[in-house]
C-alpha cells in the first residue's frame, strides 16, 4: 500500500477516465485529487447512452473489484440482439442495411456490427450513472469549477494551472483526462491533435414510453430524404422499462458534413435551440421514430462536434516522467463502432495497476503506460475512423482543422 504522506496524483478532468483512475487509486490507497471545470456532476447534459464492449467491462471489473463491480453491473442495461436492426426513417420500416464493417482483411463478417459483449445482451449505461458510480468514495476529492489550463513542472513534482492563474498543490504526477480540448495534452506535446471531421450530432433523452413504437433492440434511423446529406439516429431501447414515464431512454443523431447545420455556426448549442434544431430536423420522420424527438427533455439536448485524432493513430511524443494522458486527451474518436468509452477506461485500468505496481509514481512509469497504451489505443482510432470514413464520407488528414 502506498503511503498517504505521498504527493497526491493530480488528475485534470471529472470524466468517465478520470473517475475510474480515481477508482483505481483509491482502492490502492494511493493520494490524489481530481479537478474538474463544470460546476458540478450535473452541470450540463451528459450524451448518448453508452455500449460497453467485453473488453471494456473487463477494464472497469479490474479496476472496482467484485462488489463494486456488481453495482455498476446494476445499473448497466441489458439488451437482447447481436447487432443493430436499421429502420428507415421516413417510411418506418426496417430495412436491411450493407455491411457496415469491413475488416483489414477485406473479408466482410456479417451484414451487422456484432455489438453483444457478456450472457449474450448487448451492455449500455448512460454515462451520467456510469459517472455518478464511479465517483462513489471519490466525492471528497473532487474540486469542481478548477479549470486546468496548463501545468507547471517543480524540482520534486507538478503542479496544476488553473484559469484563473491560481495553481493547485504540488503533486507527483499530472494526468490529463479534460477530453477533447485538453490543455494538458496541448501543453505536452503539438503532436496530440483533435480533428474536426466536419461531422456534426445531437444528443438527447426522452421519456421511455416515447419508445414503444420501435421497440427493444439498438436501433440505426437512416434519413436518406435529408437534403444535405443521410442523416441519421442511433437508440438502444430496453425491454422492461418502455411503460415507465420516469425512466428516460437516450438517442443520439449524427450526419455527414453539411447534414447538419447549426444556427449561426453555434456548435455549442444545449437545452432548448438544440431540442429546436432535432425537431426540425426530424418533422417529416415517420410517428415510429418521431416521437423520440417530439417527446424529448429539451434541458438534455446538446450540439456536438464530431471529432478524431490523428487516424493513423497515437502519436509519439517525448515521455515526460511526471505527467501523461488518458481518454479522449489523447485518443479522440468518432462515435462509429462505439469504441471511445471502452478504450478510456482501458487507459484508467492501465494506468491505475502501472501506479499500484510501483506503489504511486515512480520513474517510468508514465512512459510504460504510454507504450502499452499507444498499441491498442492506434488500433481503436483507426478502426473508428475507417468506419465513420466509408459510412458517413469523413475524410480528415494532417492539413485538417483542429478544435
Amino acid at each position: 500500500m502506498a503511503s498517504t504522506t505521498q504527493k497526491p496524483i493530480l488528475i485534470a478532468g471529472a470524466g468517465l477516465a478520470s473517475l475510474l483512475l480515481g477508482r483505481s487509486l483509491l482502492r490502492a490507497s494511493i493520494p490524489f485529487l481530481i479537478y474538474e471545470r463544470d460546476a458540478s456532476v450535473s452541470f450540463r447534459g451528459q450524451g448518448y447512452r453508452l455500449r460497453l464492449s467485453e473488453e471494456g467491462l473487463q477494464a472497469i471489473e479490474s479496476v472496482l473489484g467484485p462488489s463494486g463491480f456488481q453495482v455498476f453491473w446494476d445499473k448497466c442495461g441489458k439488451t437482447g440482439g447481436s447487432g443493430f436492426a436499421a429502420v428507415d426513417a421516413i417510411t418506418g420500416k426496417n430495412i436491411v442495411e450493407p455491411t457496415r464493417v469491413q475488416p483489414a482483411d477485406g473479408k466482410p463478417k456479417g451484414p451487422t456490427e456484432i455489438l453483444a459483449s457478456r450472457d449474450g445482451k448487448i451492455i449500455g449505461i448512460s454515462r451520467g450513472d456510469m459517472r455518478r458510480v464511479f465517483m462513489q468514495g471519490c466525492e471528497e476529492l473532487i474540486k469542481w469549477s478548477h479549470h486546468v489550463t496548463g501545468y507547471e513542472l517543480t524540482a520534486e513534482g507538478v503542479r496544476a494551472v488553473f484559469a484563473d492563474g491560481s495553481k493547485s498543490v504540488e503533486g507527483a504526477m499530472l494526468v490529463g483526462g479534460e477530453g477533447i480540448y485538453s490543455k494538458v495534452a496541448r501543453q505536452l506535446s503539438p503532436k496530440l491533435k483533435v480533428y474536426d471531421t466536419g461531422a456534426r450530432g445531437i444528443h438527447g433523452q426522452a421519456p421511455s414510453t416515447a419508445f414503444k413504437a420501435l421497440g427493444e433492440g439498438v436501433w440505426r434511423v437512416v434519413d436518406n430524404e435529408n437534403p444535405n446529406g443521410k442523416a441519421f439516429a442511433m437508440t438502444n431501447v430496453r425491454p422492461g422499462e418502455m411503460d415507465d414515464p420516469e425512466v428516460q431512454f437516450g438517442w443520439t443523431m449524427g450526419g455527414p458534413p453539411g447534414a447538419i447545420k447549426a444556427p449561426n455556426d453555434d456548435y455549442s448549442l444545449i437545452g432548448k435551440p438544440a431540442a429546436d434544431l432535432a425537431k426540425d430536423l426530424t418533422k417529416n420522420w415517420h410517428p415510429r421514430i418521431k416521437s423520440l424527438f417530439d417527446q424529448m427533455v429539451e434541458s438534455e439536448a446538446a450540439f456536438w462536434k464530431i471529432t478524431c485524432s490523428t487516424p493513423t493513430g497515437v502519436p509519439e511524443w517525448r515521455n515526460e516522467n511526471r505527467v501523461t494522458v488518458i481518454g479522449d486527451a489523447v485518443h479522440s474518436m468518432t462515435p462509429a463502432g462505439g469504441i471511445g468509452a471502452n478504450t478510456a477506461v482501458s487507459d484508467s485500468a492501465l494506468l491505475g495497476r502501472l501506479l499500484y505496481e510501483a506503489g504511486g509514481y515512480k520513474e517510468g512509469v508514465t512512459a510504460a503506460y504510454e507504450k502499452e497504451m499507444r498499441v491498442y489505443a492506434s488500433e481503436a482510432v483507426r478502426t473508428s475512423y475507417g468506419i465513420a470514413h466509408a459510412n458517413m464520407g469523413i475524410t480528415i488528414d494532417e492539413n485538417s482543422k483542429t478544435v
